[in-house]
Protein backbone atom coordinates (compact mmCIF):
# COMPACT_ATOMS: atom_id res chain seq x y z
CA UNK A 1 0.00 0.00 0.00
CA UNK A 2 0.87 3.95 -0.39
CA UNK A 3 -0.01 6.26 1.97
CA UNK A 4 -2.54 8.97 0.48
CA UNK A 5 -4.18 10.90 3.38
CA UNK A 6 -4.35 11.05 7.36
CA UNK A 7 -6.58 13.45 9.13
CA UNK A 8 -7.00 13.59 12.88
CA UNK A 9 -10.84 13.76 13.76
CA UNK A 10 -11.41 15.43 17.25
CA UNK A 11 -14.28 14.51 19.01
CA UNK A 12 -15.46 15.00 22.58
CA UNK A 13 -18.04 12.29 23.92
CA UNK A 14 -20.09 13.03 27.14
CA UNK A 15 -20.24 10.47 29.82
CA UNK A 16 -23.30 9.04 31.30
CA UNK A 17 -21.46 9.17 34.49
CA UNK A 18 -18.34 10.85 35.93
CA UNK A 19 -15.72 8.32 36.04
CA UNK A 20 -12.83 8.49 38.82
CA UNK A 21 -10.18 7.01 39.54
CA UNK A 22 -6.90 7.98 41.88
CA UNK A 23 -5.74 10.14 38.78
CA UNK A 24 -8.63 12.19 38.44
CA UNK A 25 -12.20 12.41 37.50
CA UNK A 26 -12.96 12.35 33.85
CA UNK A 27 -17.08 13.60 32.44
CA UNK A 28 -15.85 13.69 28.67
CA UNK A 29 -13.82 11.03 26.60
CA UNK A 30 -11.79 14.08 24.20
CA UNK A 31 -9.44 12.50 22.31
CA UNK A 32 -9.01 12.38 18.37
CA UNK A 33 -9.80 9.16 15.74
CA UNK A 34 -6.61 8.53 13.18
CA UNK A 35 -7.92 8.17 9.56
CA UNK A 36 -5.96 6.84 7.01
CA UNK A 37 -6.57 6.64 3.70
CA UNK A 38 -4.11 4.50 1.27
CA UNK A 39 -4.33 3.63 -2.60
CA UNK A 40 -5.99 0.23 -1.25
CA UNK A 41 -8.37 0.91 1.60
CA UNK A 42 -8.78 3.23 4.31
CA UNK A 43 -8.34 3.13 7.99
CA UNK A 44 -9.55 4.04 11.81
CA UNK A 45 -8.08 3.62 15.08
CA UNK A 46 -8.73 5.76 17.90
CA UNK A 47 -5.96 7.92 20.14
CA UNK A 48 -6.51 6.34 23.86
CA UNK A 49 -5.27 9.28 26.45
CA UNK A 50 -6.41 11.89 27.34
CA UNK A 51 -6.36 15.92 27.45
CA UNK A 52 -3.68 15.91 30.10
CA UNK A 53 -0.85 14.12 30.84
CA UNK A 54 -2.05 12.49 33.93
CA UNK A 55 -2.16 8.97 33.42
CA UNK A 56 0.39 8.72 31.32
CA UNK A 57 3.11 10.96 29.33
CA UNK A 58 1.39 11.35 26.21
CA UNK A 59 -1.37 13.33 25.40
CA UNK A 60 -3.85 14.78 22.63
CA UNK A 61 -2.49 17.66 21.26
CA UNK A 62 1.41 16.61 22.02
CA UNK A 63 0.49 13.45 20.17
CA UNK A 64 -0.99 15.49 16.67
CA UNK A 65 2.58 17.19 17.17
CA UNK A 66 4.51 13.68 17.34
CA UNK A 67 2.44 11.74 14.22
CA UNK A 68 2.37 15.56 12.20
CA UNK A 69 6.56 16.03 12.12
CA UNK A 70 8.02 12.61 13.45
CA UNK A 71 5.64 9.43 12.61
CA UNK A 72 3.81 9.97 9.52
CA UNK A 73 7.19 11.56 7.48
CA UNK A 74 8.75 7.79 8.72
CA UNK A 75 5.65 5.92 7.37
CA UNK A 76 4.85 7.84 4.33
CA UNK A 77 8.33 7.07 3.40
CA UNK A 78 8.06 3.25 3.13
CA UNK A 79 7.75 1.63 -0.44
CA UNK A 80 5.64 -0.49 0.86
CA UNK A 81 3.39 0.39 3.68
CA UNK A 82 2.33 -2.83 5.98
CA UNK A 83 1.02 -3.09 9.31
CA UNK A 84 4.45 -5.14 10.02
CA UNK A 85 6.35 -2.43 8.61
CA UNK A 86 5.14 0.71 10.88
CA UNK A 87 6.89 -0.02 14.02
CA UNK A 88 10.74 -0.75 12.77
CA UNK A 89 9.92 2.56 10.35
CA UNK A 90 9.26 3.97 14.13
CA UNK A 91 11.70 2.68 16.09
CA UNK A 92 14.50 5.55 16.23
CA UNK A 93 11.14 7.43 18.14
CA UNK A 94 11.66 7.36 21.57
CA UNK A 95 8.44 6.56 23.31
CA UNK A 96 5.16 8.28 22.33
CA UNK A 97 3.79 4.27 22.51
CA UNK A 98 0.12 5.60 21.94
CA UNK A 99 0.91 7.46 19.22
CA UNK A 100 2.54 4.79 17.41
CA UNK A 101 -0.36 2.41 18.27
CA UNK A 102 -2.77 4.98 16.67
CA UNK A 103 -1.09 4.88 13.81
CA UNK A 104 -0.23 1.24 13.17
CA UNK A 105 -3.90 0.22 13.97
CA UNK A 106 -4.83 2.50 11.52
CA UNK A 107 -2.52 0.95 8.69
CA UNK A 108 -3.76 -2.44 9.91
CA UNK A 109 -7.31 -2.07 9.53
CA UNK A 110 -6.57 -0.40 6.05
CA UNK A 111 -4.70 -3.01 5.38
CA UNK A 112 -7.21 -5.96 7.03
CA UNK A 113 -10.16 -4.18 4.88
CA UNK A 114 -8.10 -4.12 1.37
CA UNK A 115 -7.63 -8.23 2.56
CA UNK A 116 -10.98 -8.62 3.24
CA UNK A 117 -9.65 -10.25 6.86
CA UNK A 118 -11.09 -9.65 10.08
CA UNK A 119 -8.83 -8.66 13.05
CA UNK A 120 -9.76 -11.42 14.93
CA UNK A 121 -8.77 -13.97 12.05
CA UNK A 122 -5.63 -12.28 11.77
CA UNK A 123 -4.47 -12.13 15.33
CA UNK A 124 -5.74 -16.00 16.18
CA UNK A 125 -9.25 -15.47 17.72
CA UNK A 126 -10.68 -18.81 18.76
CA UNK A 127 -13.42 -17.18 20.37
CA UNK A 128 -17.09 -15.51 19.09
CA UNK A 129 -17.55 -13.61 22.02
CA UNK A 130 -15.56 -12.59 25.06
CA UNK A 131 -16.96 -12.77 28.85
CA UNK A 132 -17.62 -8.44 29.91
CA UNK A 133 -16.22 -7.08 33.16
CA UNK A 134 -16.96 -3.73 34.37
CA UNK A 135 -15.12 -0.92 35.85
CA UNK A 136 -16.79 0.77 38.73
CA UNK A 137 -14.66 4.44 39.55
CA UNK A 138 -14.23 5.20 43.26
CA UNK A 139 -17.42 6.85 44.67
CA UNK A 140 -18.92 9.79 47.26
CA UNK A 141 -20.15 6.99 49.54
CA UNK A 142 -20.21 3.16 49.71
CA UNK A 143 -24.17 3.22 49.14
CA UNK A 144 -23.80 5.05 45.80
CA UNK A 145 -20.81 2.45 45.68
CA UNK A 146 -23.36 -0.85 46.36
CA UNK A 147 -26.17 0.85 43.82
CA UNK A 148 -23.87 0.92 40.95
CA UNK A 149 -22.13 -3.11 41.80
CA UNK A 150 -26.07 -3.85 41.80
CA UNK A 151 -27.13 -2.11 38.72
CA UNK A 152 -24.12 -3.69 36.63
CA UNK A 153 -25.22 -7.57 37.93
CA UNK A 154 -28.60 -6.86 36.56
CA UNK A 155 -26.92 -5.63 33.29
CA UNK A 156 -25.12 -9.11 33.18
CA UNK A 157 -21.41 -8.51 33.51
CA UNK A 158 -19.63 -11.17 35.37
CA UNK A 159 -16.83 -9.34 36.64
CA UNK A 160 -16.30 -6.29 39.03
CA UNK A 161 -13.11 -4.43 39.31
CA UNK A 162 -13.21 -1.82 41.66
CA UNK A 163 -10.98 1.63 41.66
CA UNK A 164 -9.31 2.10 44.99
CA UNK A 165 -6.73 4.99 46.87
CA UNK A 166 -5.71 5.29 50.08
CA UNK A 167 -8.58 5.95 52.42
CA UNK A 168 -11.08 4.51 49.93
CA UNK A 169 -9.66 0.49 49.60
CA UNK A 170 -10.51 -1.76 52.71
CA UNK A 171 -14.11 -0.55 53.64
CA UNK A 172 -15.42 -0.62 49.96
CA UNK A 173 -14.07 -4.38 49.23
CA UNK A 174 -15.12 -5.77 52.19
CA UNK A 175 -18.79 -4.31 51.47
CA UNK A 176 -19.15 -5.11 47.86
CA UNK A 177 -18.50 -8.77 49.28
CA UNK A 178 -20.57 -8.79 52.44
CA UNK A 179 -23.60 -7.21 50.00
CA UNK A 180 -22.64 -9.56 46.75
CA UNK A 181 -20.73 -12.59 48.02
CA UNK A 182 -17.33 -14.57 48.03
CA UNK A 183 -18.75 -16.18 44.78
CA UNK A 184 -18.48 -12.61 42.54
CA UNK A 185 -15.59 -12.27 40.67
CA UNK A 186 -13.99 -9.12 41.87
CA UNK A 187 -10.88 -7.55 41.67
CA UNK A 188 -9.30 -3.76 42.42
CA UNK A 189 -7.45 -1.16 40.59
CA UNK A 190 -4.76 0.85 42.15
CA UNK A 191 -3.41 2.96 39.55
CA UNK A 192 0.13 3.79 41.23
CA UNK A 193 -1.57 5.09 44.33
CA UNK A 194 0.12 3.32 47.21
CA UNK A 195 4.12 2.74 47.76
CA UNK A 196 5.94 -0.35 49.69
CA UNK A 197 4.99 1.23 53.53
CA UNK A 198 1.36 -0.05 52.58
CA UNK A 199 1.87 -3.32 52.54
CA UNK A 200 0.72 -4.13 55.54
CA UNK A 201 -2.51 -2.51 54.67
CA UNK A 202 -3.11 -4.08 51.59
CA UNK A 203 -2.05 -7.56 52.93
CA UNK A 204 -5.38 -6.75 54.25
CA UNK A 205 -7.12 -7.01 51.37
CA UNK A 206 -6.27 -10.49 51.31
CA UNK A 207 -9.02 -11.92 53.65
CA UNK A 208 -11.59 -11.22 50.26
CA UNK A 209 -10.44 -13.68 47.98
CA UNK A 210 -9.82 -11.05 44.92
CA UNK A 211 -8.82 -11.75 41.24
CA UNK A 212 -5.99 -9.46 41.80
CA UNK A 213 -4.77 -6.10 42.75
CA UNK A 214 -3.96 -3.93 39.69
CA UNK A 215 -0.41 -1.51 39.44
CA UNK A 216 -0.86 -1.12 42.97
CA UNK A 217 2.57 0.75 43.21
CA UNK A 218 4.91 3.26 41.30
CA UNK A 219 5.12 2.08 37.57
CA UNK A 220 7.88 0.63 35.96
CA UNK A 221 9.19 -0.15 39.92
CA UNK A 222 9.21 -3.91 39.24
CA UNK A 223 11.39 -4.91 42.22
CA UNK A 224 9.28 -2.89 44.39
CA UNK A 225 6.34 -4.99 43.15
CA UNK A 226 8.06 -7.92 43.42
CA UNK A 227 8.99 -7.22 46.87
CA UNK A 228 5.30 -6.63 47.77
CA UNK A 229 4.18 -9.73 45.87
CA UNK A 230 6.23 -11.69 48.31
CA UNK A 231 4.28 -9.75 51.61
CA UNK A 232 0.80 -10.38 50.40
CA UNK A 233 -0.95 -13.81 48.68
CA UNK A 234 -3.34 -11.33 46.73
CA UNK A 235 -1.93 -11.42 43.17
CA UNK A 236 -0.23 -8.78 41.64
CA UNK A 237 -1.45 -7.65 38.04
CA UNK A 238 0.75 -4.87 35.89
CA UNK A 239 -0.83 -2.61 33.48
CA UNK A 240 1.12 0.42 33.41
CA UNK A 241 4.41 -0.99 34.01
CA UNK A 242 4.64 -3.00 30.95
CA UNK A 243 5.52 -1.58 27.95
CA UNK A 244 6.45 -4.13 25.68
CA UNK A 245 7.07 -8.33 25.54
CA UNK A 246 10.42 -8.02 27.16
CA UNK A 247 9.07 -5.94 30.23
CA UNK A 248 6.43 -8.15 30.64
CA UNK A 249 9.10 -11.63 30.50
CA UNK A 250 10.83 -9.56 33.10
CA UNK A 251 8.12 -9.09 35.20
CA UNK A 252 6.91 -12.72 35.22
CA UNK A 253 11.06 -13.83 35.84
CA UNK A 254 10.79 -11.58 39.09
CA UNK A 255 7.80 -12.55 40.12
CA UNK A 256 6.11 -9.06 39.85
CA UNK A 257 3.28 -9.70 38.51
CA UNK A 258 1.07 -12.96 38.61
CA UNK A 259 -1.58 -11.55 36.23
CA UNK A 260 -0.79 -9.37 32.87
CA UNK A 261 -3.05 -6.71 31.49
CA UNK A 262 -2.58 -6.00 28.04
CA UNK A 263 -3.86 -2.63 26.47
CA UNK A 264 -3.17 -2.44 23.07
CA UNK A 265 -3.03 1.40 22.92
CA UNK A 266 -0.55 1.39 25.80
CA UNK A 267 2.33 -1.23 24.34
CA UNK A 268 2.33 0.18 20.95
CA UNK A 269 -0.32 -1.12 19.15
CA UNK A 270 -2.28 -4.92 18.48
CA UNK A 271 1.27 -6.58 17.32
CA UNK A 272 3.37 -6.00 20.51
CA UNK A 273 -0.01 -6.74 22.38
CA UNK A 274 0.10 -10.47 20.46
CA UNK A 275 3.38 -10.73 21.57
CA UNK A 276 2.61 -9.79 25.01
CA UNK A 277 -0.22 -12.42 25.31
CA UNK A 278 2.32 -14.70 23.54
CA UNK A 279 5.13 -14.10 26.82
CA UNK A 280 2.30 -14.51 29.28
CA UNK A 281 0.34 -17.54 27.87
CA UNK A 282 3.56 -19.34 27.42
CA UNK A 283 4.21 -19.03 31.29
CA UNK A 284 1.53 -19.86 32.31
CA UNK A 285 0.14 -16.61 33.36
CA UNK A 286 -3.39 -15.29 33.50
CA UNK A 287 -4.44 -12.10 30.95
CA UNK A 288 -6.51 -10.00 30.34
CA UNK A 289 -7.76 -7.46 27.83
CA UNK A 290 -7.59 -3.79 29.65
CA UNK A 291 -9.99 -0.73 28.56
CA UNK A 292 -9.41 2.80 28.35
CA UNK A 293 -12.58 4.16 27.97
CA UNK A 294 -12.54 3.79 24.26
CA UNK A 295 -15.56 4.81 21.76
CA UNK A 296 -16.55 1.85 19.34
CA UNK A 297 -13.83 2.44 17.38
CA UNK A 298 -11.16 1.60 20.18
CA UNK A 299 -13.85 -1.28 21.78
CA UNK A 300 -13.73 -3.13 18.31
CA UNK A 301 -10.08 -4.36 18.23
CA UNK A 302 -9.72 -4.39 21.94
CA UNK A 303 -12.90 -7.31 21.59
CA UNK A 304 -10.58 -9.63 18.78
CA UNK A 305 -7.71 -9.22 21.27
CA UNK A 306 -9.82 -10.60 24.21
CA UNK A 307 -10.87 -13.84 21.72
CA UNK A 308 -7.08 -14.98 22.16
CA UNK A 309 -6.43 -18.74 24.06
CA UNK A 310 -4.26 -16.60 26.80
CA UNK A 311 -6.61 -14.35 28.30
CA UNK A 312 -8.32 -16.19 30.14
CA UNK A 313 -9.94 -13.37 33.05
CA UNK A 314 -12.78 -11.37 31.74
CA UNK A 315 -11.39 -8.05 30.56
CA UNK A 316 -12.47 -4.20 30.63
CA UNK A 317 -14.39 -5.25 27.17
CA UNK A 318 -17.58 -3.43 28.35
CA UNK A 319 -20.81 -2.30 26.35
CA UNK A 320 -20.86 1.02 24.84
CA UNK A 321 -23.68 1.71 27.03
CA UNK A 322 -21.56 1.88 30.06
CA UNK A 323 -19.63 5.18 29.30
CA UNK A 324 -21.71 6.61 26.41
CA UNK A 325 -25.47 7.01 25.58
CA UNK A 326 -24.43 7.07 21.98
CA UNK A 327 -21.43 5.74 20.46
CA UNK A 328 -19.83 6.98 17.25
CA UNK A 329 -20.37 3.49 16.14
CA UNK A 330 -22.89 1.00 16.58
CA UNK A 331 -23.28 0.28 19.91
CA UNK A 332 -21.92 -3.09 21.17
CA UNK A 333 -24.33 -4.66 23.49
CA UNK A 334 -23.83 -6.92 26.32
CA UNK A 335 -25.39 -10.33 25.57
CA UNK A 336 -25.60 -13.01 28.56
CA UNK A 337 -22.38 -11.08 29.80
CA UNK A 338 -20.79 -11.60 26.99
CA UNK A 339 -19.93 -9.24 23.63
CA UNK A 340 -19.39 -10.49 20.41
CA UNK A 341 -16.25 -10.57 18.40
CA UNK A 342 -16.28 -8.47 15.28
CA UNK A 343 -15.97 -10.73 12.02
CA UNK A 344 -16.08 -8.35 9.44
CA UNK A 345 -12.90 -7.16 7.45
CA UNK A 346 -10.43 -4.86 9.92
CA UNK A 347 -11.12 -4.17 12.62
CA UNK A 348 -15.14 -4.82 12.64
CA UNK A 349 -16.79 -1.35 12.86
CA UNK A 350 -16.35 2.49 11.61
CA UNK A 351 -17.96 5.63 12.53
CA UNK A 352 -21.80 6.30 11.82
CA UNK A 353 -21.06 9.51 9.69
CA UNK A 354 -24.32 11.65 11.35
CA UNK A 355 -22.94 10.65 14.76
CA UNK A 356 -19.44 11.32 14.12
CA UNK A 357 -20.39 14.59 12.96
CA UNK A 358 -22.41 15.58 15.73
CA UNK A 359 -19.58 14.57 18.35
CA UNK A 360 -16.87 16.23 16.24
CA UNK A 361 -14.80 19.34 17.34
CA UNK A 362 -12.18 19.38 15.18
CA UNK A 363 -10.46 18.02 11.68
CA UNK A 364 -7.25 18.54 10.21
CA UNK A 365 -4.94 17.31 7.77
CA UNK A 366 -2.30 15.98 8.93
CA UNK A 367 -0.22 14.16 5.80
CA UNK A 368 -1.76 14.66 1.80
CA UNK A 369 -4.87 16.66 1.73
CA UNK A 370 -4.52 20.42 3.05
CA UNK A 371 -1.58 19.29 5.56
CA UNK A 372 0.72 21.96 6.43
CA UNK A 373 -1.35 24.76 4.86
Amino acid sequence: MKLERVEVVHIALPLVTPFRTSFGTMTTKDTFLLHVVTDAAEGWSEFAADPEPLYCSEFVTGAEIVLRDFLLPRVAALPDLTAAAVAPALAKVKGHELAKAALETAVLDAELRAHGMSLATYLGAVRDRVPAGVSVGIKDSVPALLDDVERYLSEGYVRIKLKIEPGWDLHPVRAVRERFGDALPLQVDANTAYTLADAELLRGLDAYGLLLIEEPLEENNLHQHALLQSRIATPVCLDESLHSARDTASAIAMDACRVVNVKPARVGGYLEARRIHDVAHAHGVPAWCGGMLETGIGRAPNLALAALPGFTLPGDTSASSRYFAEDITEPFVLQDGHLPVPRTPGIGTEPLPEALRRFTTARRDLYGGHAGR
